[in-house]
């Protein structure tokens, strides 16, 4: 079950069921993103096709295996220049190439428990949100004149609507004439966030204010 269905000599048998494993189990993989991440259709679209191509270059160099994980080290560079992606599509991108690797070259058995294994797990972590933390943190930006003391300015408001709160970076914008600020911030329980920047606005003359997840954050 778990040994290389291919020999020296490849048959069109054997290459006809490393090509549908590979678009099977390549659906696999890309319906599992589809349901687990927010992702284009693109993406999508692309983990499903990826572990067939992959299973293609393995198959073409005739096990090779050296020459087959430079080349395919190489065509993934194409996703790689262009937009960057999250740790999960890059996880994703990675978890569809081995899936490739493993079916073409004949180890069809290694490449359905791998993808089904790997598959449960993803699934688990996702329904259990694991890793999640138990503090629901946002991230704050406000915009505010460069004659206003950032340090103290909001203060109070922050005393008044916040658990805690941490600058972690400040920077000048608008050629110097403002201030970005962000904010590590937890929010009381209870609190309307349009109240809160109510407040806020009143301090910084009704500039630009931002509260976002980290997770929104990072794909931004």
């Amino acid at each position: 079950m778990f040994n290389s269905i291919l020999d020296t000599t490849l048959s069109l048998s054997n290459f006809a069921i490393c090509i549908v494993t590979a678009l099977i189990l390549g659906f696999i993989i890309s319906f599992l993103h589809m349901r687990t991440t927010r992702s284009n259709k693109n993406f999508i679209s692309t983990l499903f096709i990826l572990p067939t191509l992959v299973t293609m270059v393995i198959l073409l160099v005739n096990g090779n295996l050296g020459t087959s994980v430079a080349i395919v080290g190489a065509f993934s560079l194409v996703r790689f220049r262009s937009i960057p992606g999250n740790s999960k599509e890059i996880m994703d991108v990675f978890f569809a190439m081995a899936v490739g690797l493993a079916v073409g070259t004949g180890y069809i058995g290694f490449a359905v428990a791998f993808t089904l294994a790997v598959s449960l797990m993803i699934l688990i972590l996702h329904v259990t949100n694991y890793g999640a933390s138990k503090i629901d943190t946002k991230v704050l930006k406000i915009i505010i004149p460069e004659n206003l003391d950032y340090e103290d300015c909001f203060k109070d408001e922050f005393n008044k609507y916040l658990n805690e709160y941490e600058l972690i970076q400040a920077k000048t914008t608008n050629m110097g004439s403002m201030f970005e600020l962000t904010y590590n911030i937890n929010v009381k329980k209870g609190i309307k966030e349009k109240e809160f920047i109510d407040k806020l606005r009143v301090k910084n003359g009704n500039l630009k204010i931002s509260i976002t997840h980290p997770l929104v954050e990072q794909e931004l």
